[in-house]
């Protein structure tokens, strides 16, 4: 009753997997992950949460997904009707296929990824979410939408789709280095979930993630001026109360050094820049 993705980015090191479904809250019961374990994706028509967090503790123990998948599977009673597939540390996969698994219902894998589905619409389902993942360029999380997004325009479930969810990991990549979640984002009822997924995942870039080299404006004296002016008419006492109060602390440098070009943009009201 759900299509999945799991991949591992070898560049960066971060694991990533999405999810979307033609009922409610695919994001609450599917996907799990964290940077030393992997990625796990546990679905189907009696699908177990335990399954997911389960076979990932058996993938920071060592044991590669393959095995792990079958040591947890195989010791269900109720595996006929469910479905998984993992990710492990290493970039391997492994998966399962309940035998009572509603058609269409299968797998699809190439190196470090795993496309899993049942209930879809046809078989070129599943082709299309792996295609989509390798056609797609920059991020992570923007191949993984870009998977579903193929998927989806394949047919999809067979109900439609309800709701969608995106999960990367990574060693020390969450807020200030505190946690491994990366993105942790959930659309649980929309009618169009992917894209609202998208949606979403572009203000999470903006609040949650850092600036680069590149997207750091230098403060100067006369820009200080300028945002301190922005700042005040916004009712906040000053700039770094503007920043706190507006979720900006990853895109301005906690001294005032600089300034990233998109609050920048934002604080001068140019168009599109949210």
């Amino acid at each position: 009753m759900t299509i999945s993705i799991l991949a591992y980015d070898e560049k960066s090191g971060t694991y990533g997997g999405a999810a979307t479904t033609g009922s409610l809250c695919v994001g609450g019961w599917v996907l799990r992950g964290d940077g030393e374990s992997g990625m796990s994706a546990s679905q189907g028509s009696l699908p177990s949460t335990m399954w997911g967090s389960d076979v990932l503790d058996r993938m920071r123990a060592g044991t590669p997904a393959d095995d792990a998948v079958a040591q947890i599977t195989g010791a269900d009673s109720g595996r006929a009707e469910r479905q998984l597939s993992a990710l492990d540390p290493a970039g391997g996969t492994g998966h399962f296929t309940g035998a009572n698994s509603i058609a269409t219902a299968g797998v699809r894998r190439a190196r470090s990824v795993i496309v899993a589905g049942n209930l879809l619409a046809s078989e070129a389902v599943l082709d299309a979410c792996l295609d989509g993942f390798a056609n797609a360029t920059g991020a992570l999380d923007n191949r993984l939408l870009a998977a579903l997004t193929a998927a989806a325009q394949a047919g999809g479930d067979s109900r439609g789709r309800q709701s969608a969810a995106v999960l990367v990991v990574r060693e020390g990549a969450g807020y200030g280095g505190m946690d491994d979640i990366e993105v942790d984002l959930r659309v649980d009822d929309h009618t169009a979930p992917v894209e609202e997924l998208q949606r979403l995942l572009a203000l999470n870039d903006l609040y949650l993630t850092a600036s680069t080299e590149e997207e750091k404006v230098p403060m100067t004296p006369e820009l200080r001026e300028e945002l301190e002016g922005v700042a005040r008419a916004a009712g906040h006492r000053d700039l770094e109360g503007w920043v706190g109060a507006e979720n900006y602390e990853m895109r301005v440098a906690e001294d005032l050094s600089w300034v990233d070009r998109r609050i920048l943009a934002i604080a001068r009201g140019e168009e599109g820049a949210q």
